[in-house]
This record gives C-alpha cells, sequence and structure tokens, in this order.
C-alpha cells in the first residue's frame, strides 16, 4: 500500500482469471480519453493466449475501490533474449494510465518490485505517462508515431497526400484491385502468409500465427483484416485495431507483385475511405523506427512523425535488455536470417519472435 498525502492509493494485481474485473477494468480503460488499445486487458491477454508470455496487470485504487490508474505488463521470457518485464508486451504504446497524479508513481515502484520478484532486470514502459525519478531512462530518439485526421473525403484525402506520393495512389486505383475485409479463416490464413512472407524480407523471425488468432478473438469487432487482391491473387494485407474513433493498421504483409501493382497504396487509401465510412476520425499508421524506410514510407504520405516516449529501469549492474534489430549486435544476425529458406524460417521464427515482444 503506498500512502500519499491527499489520497491512499492500494495497488494490487488484476485477477484477469474474473470476467467481472476484466470488464471493469476494459470500461475504465476505454472511458479514459488518453488510452490506446495496448492498454485494455484484451491485449496483454490475447499476447499471453498467442504467445504463451505472461499478463500482469496493475491497478491503482482509492481506499474507497475506485480505481484512479493501470499498467498493463507482459512479463517476457526469452533463453536468447532474457527476462523483461513489458509494458505492454508485442506493442507500440501501452504504459501509464492514471486519473490522479499520484497514481502514477505508485503503480511505476510496484511494477519495479514485481520485476526484481520476476528475476528481470529491464522494466520497459511503451508510452503513456512518463514515470519520475533519476532511476527512468527516456528514449525518445528510437521511434517515432504516425497519425492525423481523415479527411472530409477521397478527393481531400489525396490532396493531403504529396504529389509524388499521390500519383501513386491513383496508379494502384487503376489497377481494378479488389478491397475486402473480415475476420474470418481465409483471411486469417491469407493475412499471416503475406507477413510471414514480408518478415522475412526484413530479416526478423515472425511472430507466432497464434499471436495473431488470439488478438482477433480477444479484440472482437475492434480489430479486423482488410485485404487488396488481383484477379484473386492477394497481394497485401494487414490487421487493424479501432480506439476511440482511430483505425490503426498494425500488423502488414505483401507479396512480391505488391509494389507494382501499388497493392499497399490502394489498401491505406481504401482502409482510410472505409474508415470515414464508418465514423472513425483518426489514421493512425502506428510507429516506425527512425532513419528506416516504412518511417520514410509514411512521411510520402504526408504523416508527420512525431517522437515516442520509452522509459526503462534497469537493474543496477545489469544491461538494458536490447531487442531493436536495427542495434549493431544484430545486424549480422539479421543478414543471416534473410538467406534461410522462407518455409524454415516461418517454421522456427515463431519460437524466437515470441522472445522479442
Amino acid at each position: 500500500m503506498n500512502m500519499m498525502s491527499g489520497l491512499t492509493v492500494i495497488v494490487e494485481q488484476a485477477r484477469l482469471t474474473d470476467a467481472a474485473c476484466v470488464a471493469e477494468l476494459d470500461a475504465w480503460v476505454c472511458a479514459h480519453p488518453d488510452s490506446t488499445p495496448f492498454q485494455r486487458p484484451a491485449w496483454i491477454m490475447g499476447v499471453e493466449a498467442g504467445t504463451g508470455q505472461k499478463a500482469k496487470m496493475l491497478v491503482a485504487r482509492r481506499a474507497g475501490g475506485d480505481i484512479v490508474g493501470v499498467l498493463p505488463l507482459t512479463y517476457i521470457r526469452s533463453a536468447l533474449f532474457g527476462r523483461a518485464l513489458v509494458g505492454s508486451g508485442f506493442a507500440v504504446d501501452g504504459g501509464l494510465l492514471t486519473t490522479h497524479r499520484k497514481a502514477g508513481p505508485a503503480l511505476a515502484d510496484a511494477a519495479w518490485t514485481l520485476a526484481e520478484q520476476l528475476g528481470c532486470s529491464t522494466l520497459e514502459l511503451r508510452g503513456g505517462e512518463a514515470p519520475y525519478g533519476a532511476v527512468w531512462q527516456e528514449k525518445a530518439d528510437a521511434y517515432l508515431g504516425f497519425s492525423r485526421p481523415l479527411a472530409a473525403d477521397d478527393e481531400a484525402e489525396l490532396k493531403a497526400v504529396p504529389k509524388r506520393h499521390r500519383a501513386e495512389i491513383r496508379k494502384g486505383l487503376g489497377n481494378d484491385l479488389t478491397f475486402e475485409c473480415g475476420r474470418d479463416k481465409r483471411l486469417r490464413d491469407i493475412h499471416y502468409r503475406l507477413y510471414a512472407h514480408s518478415v522475412h524480407n526484413l530479416g526478423t523471425p515472425v511472430f507466432p500465427r497464434g499471436l495473431f488468432d488470439a488478438m482477433l478473438d480477444q479484440m472482437g469487432k475492434d480489430a479486423d483484416i482488410a485485404i487488396v487482391s488481383k484477379d484473386g491473387k492477394p497481394l497485401s494485407a494487414v490487421i487493424s485495431l479501432y480506439h476511440h474513433g482511430a483505425c490503426m493498421p498494425y500488423w502488414h504483409g505483401a507479396a512480391e507483385g505488391a509494389r507494382a501493382m501499388r497493392s499497399n497504396e490502394v489498401l491505406y487509401f481504401l482502409l482510410m475511405r472505409q474508415s470515414r465510412e464508418r465514423g472513425l476520425t483518426t489514421f493512425d499508421f502506428g510507429r516506425s523506427k527512425v532513419g528506416t524506410g516504412p518511417a520514410a514510407w509514411k512521411k510520402t504520405w504526408g504523416f508527420a512523425g512525431e517522437p515516442l516516449g520509452y522509459y526503462l529501469r534497469t537493474a543496477p549492474g545489469k544491461e538494458t535488455r536490447d531487442v531493436n534489430p536495427l542495434s549493431p549486435q544484430y545486424r549480422r544476425k539479421v543478414e543471416l536470417w534473410k538467406k534461410l529458406p522462407e518455409a524454415i524460417a516461418t517454421l522456427i521464427g515463431p519460437h524466437i519472435a515470441r522472445g522479442l515482444g
């Protein structure tokens, strides 16, 4: 228990096996204006179901029982990458979410205590409110977030895109591609095949298929798959999340012929159109690493990248866990991974990737 002037904060671990508790937490998170889908219990529960990495959710309450803050966490265990407590695992955001300024420190302290109990030398909070204290290191130069309001109609959306890339979108729209959206097994199979192909080309292990299935099941109507095809051949696919009026395309994959057909341009442009038709107001391209091709590509759409604040706490004398594939220690491994046959990489990749988090 943390006693603070004017407020008694009790921090506890949520009972994620209790449906009523989960419903209470989800309603609180969804009602918070600054929340993200990665702070919902459904996210960390989907991660656990799909990867085996344990979900932990810390809840700060007033003495009377009212929630004043949450911190969703994933306990990552990997023989290759070590242990870490991450908020939230496999997410680009998450972190502290509170309605009282004194709840954040209580949750951050409780999270570090939990990390020590679990044998984790690193605690990483991705986004959310900044934790206080010199023990925390802020990393604000690694990732950019790309988000902007949706335009009023297709023509206004096109005008918001710089001229050169606008021409690429128009070329794609002239290629007679088919757009569909849903959640069934056929679309899930297509998405995973294209996703596995794309990440192999990048030289990183593919996430387990079960992660995507579990997340679609957990998030329900707030997640789906969009696919663009040519004459029945799937070219591009993405799983999108929906939260607070925003469409967030998240896990993307594409076939070999996607670039020539501009199917990625068509996929996202028609996803913007569908989002407007659904009454959404924001399109969130998610994060990309600073200085990478994906970050540059999102800028060609007219999106300005905003630095994302990540916060790290590391045990004294220990090295901070680093799983960034752009780090020098991983460059050679990335090049070697690209040379593996795709079928083998897809088979063994999930066993490695579930430890990245």
